[in-house]
């Protein structure tokens, strides 16, 4: 028996909330300063009633603060209610890292194993390795003595 579960609202937790994109919008306008409502839907050429609808939303979880001055209301970003997006991040950054690492630990092998044993000179064999001379190509720079070489002419006396 499955039991249909309502999804969570908007305004219920940060992941909602944040899975809007003009709400990351607002948000990125909000890193480091205040903002009144005025300066956002300049900046984000939206409607002032779309605006304020998603300042409600970011305000109910917290994500945004607001305050009067005069009759302007400045909002700002409330970082630590991103706390919940930043713990759950932590745990793939972890995975991603510990990948990372081992790459790297493999590269280093490689790295080292390519200076130290001189026959590992060439990992592709299929590719000519460019630092060895290919003996079924002339070499340019070098004259080959069964052709003669045109630009030195032949004097006859």
């Amino acid at each position: 028996m499955m039991i249909d579960m309502a999804r969570t609202a908007t305004t219920a937790d940060v992941f909602n909330a944040i899975a809007e994109e003009t709400r990351r919008d607002i948000l990125d306008v909000l890193v480091g300063r205040e903002v009144a409502v005025g300066e956002l839907v300049d900046e984000l050429d939206l409607g002032q009633p779309q605006v304020s609808k998603h300042l409600k939303v970011l305000r109910t979880v917290d994500l945004v603060r607001c305050r009067t001055e005069g009759r302007r209301r400045l909002y700002r970003l409330n970082g630590a209610a991103l706390a919940p997006v930043q713990h759950w991040l932590e745990r793939y950054t972890a995975a991603v890292n510990e990948h990372y690492d081992r790459l790297d630990d493999y590269l280093a092998t490689l790295q080292h194993t390519a200076t130290t044993d001189p026959s590992v000179t060439n990992p592709n064999p299929r590719k000519p390795n460019p630092s060895k001379p290919n003996p079924s190509k002339p070499n340019p720079s070098k004259p080959n003595p069964s052709k003669p070489n045109p630009s030195k002419k032949e004097h006859h006396s």
